[in-house]
Protein backbone atom coordinates (compact mmCIF):
# COMPACT_ATOMS: atom_id res chain seq x y z
CA UNK A 1 0.00 0.00 0.00
CA UNK A 2 1.43 3.39 -1.00
CA UNK A 3 1.67 6.10 1.65
CA UNK A 4 -1.07 8.06 -0.14
CA UNK A 5 -3.48 5.16 0.39
CA UNK A 6 -2.57 4.47 4.01
CA UNK A 7 -5.20 5.64 6.50
CA UNK A 8 -4.96 8.90 8.40
CA UNK A 9 -6.13 9.38 11.98
CA UNK A 10 -7.36 12.41 13.92
CA UNK A 11 -7.07 11.98 17.71
CA UNK A 12 -9.01 14.38 19.89
CA UNK A 13 -8.30 15.16 23.48
CA UNK A 14 -11.60 15.21 25.34
CA UNK A 15 -11.80 18.04 27.86
CA UNK A 16 -11.20 21.45 26.33
CA UNK A 17 -11.16 20.14 22.75
CA UNK A 18 -14.27 18.09 22.07
CA UNK A 19 -16.23 19.61 24.93
CA UNK A 20 -15.82 22.61 27.23
CA UNK A 21 -15.84 20.79 30.56
CA UNK A 22 -13.23 22.73 32.55
CA UNK A 23 -15.82 24.40 34.81
CA UNK A 24 -17.58 21.07 35.39
CA UNK A 25 -14.31 19.39 36.38
CA UNK A 26 -13.41 22.30 38.64
CA UNK A 27 -16.80 22.07 40.36
CA UNK A 28 -16.52 18.29 40.65
CA UNK A 29 -13.03 18.39 42.19
CA UNK A 30 -13.99 21.15 44.63
CA UNK A 31 -17.11 19.26 45.68
CA UNK A 32 -15.19 15.99 46.07
CA UNK A 33 -12.55 17.88 48.05
CA UNK A 34 -15.24 19.26 50.34
CA UNK A 35 -16.63 15.78 50.93
CA UNK A 36 -13.25 14.09 51.43
CA UNK A 37 -11.12 16.82 53.02
CA UNK A 38 -8.73 17.41 50.11
CA UNK A 39 -7.57 21.06 49.98
CA UNK A 40 -8.24 21.47 46.26
CA UNK A 41 -9.12 24.71 44.47
CA UNK A 42 -10.46 25.66 41.05
CA UNK A 43 -7.08 27.28 40.32
CA UNK A 44 -5.25 24.03 41.05
CA UNK A 45 -7.56 22.12 38.70
CA UNK A 46 -6.83 24.63 35.92
CA UNK A 47 -3.08 24.40 36.58
CA UNK A 48 -3.13 20.61 36.33
CA UNK A 49 -5.75 20.29 33.56
CA UNK A 50 -4.70 17.51 31.20
CA UNK A 51 -2.90 15.47 33.86
CA UNK A 52 -4.20 12.10 35.00
CA UNK A 53 -6.08 11.87 38.28
CA UNK A 54 -3.19 9.95 39.93
CA UNK A 55 -0.72 12.67 38.92
CA UNK A 56 -3.02 15.43 40.13
CA UNK A 57 -3.67 13.69 43.44
CA UNK A 58 -0.04 12.73 44.13
CA UNK A 59 1.05 16.28 43.40
CA UNK A 60 -1.20 17.63 46.16
CA UNK A 61 -1.24 14.69 48.61
CA UNK A 62 2.24 13.26 48.18
CA UNK A 63 4.02 10.82 45.88
CA UNK A 64 3.59 7.95 48.36
CA UNK A 65 -0.20 8.01 48.03
CA UNK A 66 -1.45 4.44 47.74
CA UNK A 67 -3.15 3.21 44.59
CA UNK A 68 -6.27 2.18 46.50
CA UNK A 69 -6.66 5.68 47.92
CA UNK A 70 -6.18 7.19 44.46
CA UNK A 71 -8.82 4.85 43.04
CA UNK A 72 -11.30 5.83 45.75
CA UNK A 73 -10.75 9.55 45.16
CA UNK A 74 -10.99 9.08 41.40
CA UNK A 75 -14.28 7.19 41.70
CA UNK A 76 -15.68 9.87 44.00
CA UNK A 77 -14.63 12.79 41.85
CA UNK A 78 -15.79 11.24 38.58
CA UNK A 79 -19.15 10.38 40.13
CA UNK A 80 -19.48 14.07 41.03
CA UNK A 81 -18.53 15.03 37.47
CA UNK A 82 -21.11 12.80 35.83
CA UNK A 83 -23.80 14.04 38.22
CA UNK A 84 -22.99 17.63 37.23
CA UNK A 85 -22.39 16.98 33.53
CA UNK A 86 -25.34 14.79 32.58
CA UNK A 87 -27.52 16.68 30.13
CA UNK A 88 -25.18 19.69 30.08
CA UNK A 89 -22.45 18.54 27.68
CA UNK A 90 -22.22 20.23 24.30
CA UNK A 91 -19.55 19.99 21.63
CA UNK A 92 -17.27 22.99 21.34
CA UNK A 93 -17.71 25.46 18.51
CA UNK A 94 -16.81 23.93 15.15
CA UNK A 95 -16.17 20.41 16.44
CA UNK A 96 -19.15 18.67 14.86
CA UNK A 97 -18.40 20.21 11.47
CA UNK A 98 -14.74 19.22 11.80
CA UNK A 99 -15.63 15.64 12.70
CA UNK A 100 -18.01 15.46 9.74
CA UNK A 101 -15.39 16.93 7.39
CA UNK A 102 -12.72 14.48 8.52
CA UNK A 103 -15.08 11.53 8.17
CA UNK A 104 -16.14 12.66 4.69
CA UNK A 105 -12.44 12.80 3.72
CA UNK A 106 -11.87 9.23 4.92
CA UNK A 107 -9.90 10.17 8.06
CA UNK A 108 -10.42 7.87 11.04
CA UNK A 109 -11.38 9.45 14.38
CA UNK A 110 -10.22 8.61 17.92
CA UNK A 111 -10.21 10.05 21.42
CA UNK A 112 -7.04 10.12 23.53
CA UNK A 113 -7.71 11.45 27.00
CA UNK A 114 -6.44 11.39 30.56
CA UNK A 115 -10.09 11.16 31.64
CA UNK A 116 -11.87 7.98 32.63
CA UNK A 117 -13.72 5.97 29.97
CA UNK A 118 -17.12 6.64 31.51
CA UNK A 119 -16.70 10.37 30.87
CA UNK A 120 -15.81 9.81 27.22
CA UNK A 121 -18.76 7.49 26.74
CA UNK A 122 -21.08 10.05 28.39
CA UNK A 123 -19.97 12.67 25.87
CA UNK A 124 -20.37 10.31 22.92
CA UNK A 125 -23.85 9.36 24.10
CA UNK A 126 -25.10 12.85 25.00
CA UNK A 127 -23.64 14.46 21.85
CA UNK A 128 -24.82 11.85 19.38
CA UNK A 129 -21.33 10.56 18.57
CA UNK A 130 -21.71 6.87 19.40
CA UNK A 131 -20.03 4.76 16.74
CA UNK A 132 -18.07 7.68 15.28
CA UNK A 133 -14.69 6.83 16.84
CA UNK A 134 -12.44 4.02 15.66
CA UNK A 135 -10.78 3.99 19.10
CA UNK A 136 -10.99 5.50 22.56
CA UNK A 137 -7.94 5.55 24.84
CA UNK A 138 -8.69 6.60 28.41
CA UNK A 139 -7.11 6.61 31.87
CA UNK A 140 -7.87 2.92 32.33
CA UNK A 141 -5.83 2.07 29.23
CA UNK A 142 -2.50 3.62 30.23
CA UNK A 143 0.18 3.44 32.89
CA UNK A 144 1.80 6.79 32.12
CA UNK A 145 -0.04 10.08 31.74
CA UNK A 146 0.74 13.00 29.45
CA UNK A 147 3.35 14.28 28.59
CA UNK A 148 4.18 10.60 28.10
CA UNK A 149 2.92 9.64 24.60
CA UNK A 150 1.30 6.37 25.72
CA UNK A 151 -2.35 7.46 25.44
CA UNK A 152 -1.93 8.63 21.83
CA UNK A 153 0.09 5.57 20.84
CA UNK A 154 -2.62 3.33 22.30
CA UNK A 155 -5.29 5.23 20.34
CA UNK A 156 -3.33 4.91 17.09
CA UNK A 157 -2.63 1.22 17.64
CA UNK A 158 -6.30 0.46 18.31
CA UNK A 159 -7.33 2.45 15.23
CA UNK A 160 -4.77 0.58 13.11
CA UNK A 161 -2.93 3.72 11.96
CA UNK A 162 0.80 4.49 12.05
CA UNK A 163 1.63 7.31 14.52
CA UNK A 164 3.29 9.36 11.78
CA UNK A 165 -0.09 9.39 9.96
CA UNK A 166 -1.93 10.89 12.93
CA UNK A 167 -2.84 14.41 14.03
CA UNK A 168 -3.68 15.27 17.63
CA UNK A 169 -6.01 18.10 18.60
CA UNK A 170 -5.01 19.31 22.09
CA UNK A 171 -5.53 22.26 24.44
CA UNK A 172 -2.82 21.68 27.06
CA UNK A 173 0.98 21.92 26.86
CA UNK A 174 1.38 18.45 28.41
CA UNK A 175 -0.87 17.05 25.68
CA UNK A 176 1.05 18.80 22.92
CA UNK A 177 4.31 17.39 24.28
CA UNK A 178 2.74 13.92 24.38
CA UNK A 179 1.63 14.24 20.75
CA UNK A 180 5.07 15.30 19.58
CA UNK A 181 6.74 12.54 21.63
CA UNK A 182 4.45 10.10 19.80
CA UNK A 183 5.71 11.39 16.45
CA UNK A 184 2.36 12.96 15.58
CA UNK A 185 1.29 16.31 14.12
CA UNK A 186 -0.11 18.58 16.84
CA UNK A 187 -2.85 21.19 16.49
CA UNK A 188 -3.34 23.21 19.68
CA UNK A 189 -6.52 25.10 20.57
CA UNK A 190 -6.33 28.08 22.96
CA UNK A 191 -9.47 27.06 24.87
CA UNK A 192 -7.79 26.61 28.27
CA UNK A 193 -4.20 27.84 27.77
CA UNK A 194 -2.75 30.81 25.89
CA UNK A 195 -0.86 30.39 22.63
CA UNK A 196 2.69 30.95 23.91
CA UNK A 197 3.05 27.85 26.14
CA UNK A 198 1.34 25.72 23.48
CA UNK A 199 3.89 26.84 20.89
CA UNK A 200 6.71 26.33 23.38
CA UNK A 201 5.46 22.77 23.91
CA UNK A 202 5.98 22.11 20.19
CA UNK A 203 2.55 22.61 18.56
CA UNK A 204 2.69 22.57 14.77
CA UNK A 205 -0.34 24.85 14.64
CA UNK A 206 -2.11 27.01 17.23
CA UNK A 207 -5.70 28.08 16.59
CA UNK A 208 -8.27 29.98 18.64
CA UNK A 209 -11.18 27.82 17.51
CA UNK A 210 -11.93 24.76 15.42
CA UNK A 211 -14.72 26.61 13.62
CA UNK A 212 -13.95 26.62 9.90
CA UNK A 213 -10.81 24.50 10.30
CA UNK A 214 -9.38 23.61 6.87
CA UNK A 215 -9.54 19.81 6.61
CA UNK A 216 -8.13 19.67 3.07
CA UNK A 217 -5.05 21.69 4.05
CA UNK A 218 -4.49 19.44 7.08
CA UNK A 219 -4.64 16.31 4.95
CA UNK A 220 -2.06 17.78 2.56
CA UNK A 221 0.25 18.52 5.50
CA UNK A 222 -0.14 14.99 6.86
CA UNK A 223 0.62 13.46 3.46
CA UNK A 224 3.68 15.71 3.08
CA UNK A 225 5.20 14.76 6.42
CA UNK A 226 8.28 12.55 6.43
CA UNK A 227 7.93 9.33 8.41
CA UNK A 228 8.79 10.05 12.01
CA UNK A 229 10.55 7.97 14.61
CA UNK A 230 8.39 6.92 17.50
CA UNK A 231 10.29 6.68 20.78
CA UNK A 232 10.86 3.05 21.65
CA UNK A 233 9.28 1.80 18.45
CA UNK A 234 11.71 2.82 15.73
CA UNK A 235 10.60 4.32 12.42
CA UNK A 236 6.86 5.02 12.29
Amino acid sequence: MSSENMPLLAIFDHDGVLVDTLALHQDAWVEHGRRSGIPITREYVLETFGMTNPSLLRRILGESLEDAVIAAHTDGKEACYRELAAGKIALMDGVRELLDGLTAAGVKLAIGSSGVRGNLELTARDCGLEGRFAAMAALEDIKHGKPDPEVFLVAASRAGVEPSRAVVFEDAPVGVRAAKAAGMYAVAITSTHPAAPLREAGADEVVETLRGYDVAALIRRLHDRSPGVVPGLGPA
